[in-house]
């Protein structure tokens, strides 16, 4: 069983989340971040775990296979497309995820990346707008924290 975490930070929206894998096996994405206005929230992992200029440094949404942003759901999609997390009124959203293509291991290993939180809602790549296929359109980063190793 690998284990990693992000601490999630930004001005105002706060939060952690857990990445598990075990084996060969997807990884499993838990967490709550706070903070939020209520509603759905793009969630992403991120190329670069550089936040020297804060969460614009984290660089574009993983994507070792030069694929068009998409839904978590579809062949063509970013390895870092989680699609949205909800926050309820309390501007609290907690989320269990589960996906196959953000390995803590190997070559693609999501190590050392960031985990991102958008301030719009991800379009999946489906909104028609200029930005759906590379973002989802999912607007400004609101938080972000590095992926590190956890005991």
């Amino acid at each position: 069983m690998v284990k990693a975490v992000a601490v999630i930070a930004g001005e105002i929206v706060k939060g952690q989340v857990f990445f598990t894998q075990e084996g060969d096996g997807p990884t499993t994405v838990t967490g709550s971040v706070s903070g939020l206005k209520p509603g759905l929230h793009g969630f992403h992992v991120h190329a670069l775990g550089d936040t020297t200029n804060g969460c614009m440094s984290t660089g574009p949404h993983f994507n070792p296979a030069g694929k068009e942003h998409g839904a978590p759901n579809d062949e063509n999609r970013h390895a870092g497309d989680l699609g949205n997390v909800t926050a309820t009124e309390d501007g609290t959203a907690s989320f269990s995820i589960v996906d196959s293509q953000i390995p803590l291991t190997g070559p693609n290993s999501i190590i050392g990346r960031a985990v991102v939180v958008h301030a719009d809602p991800d379009d999946l790549g489906k909104g028609g707008h200029e930005l759906s296929k590379s973002t989802g359109n999912a607007g400004g980063r609101v938080a972000c924290g590095i992926i590190g190793l956890q005991a």
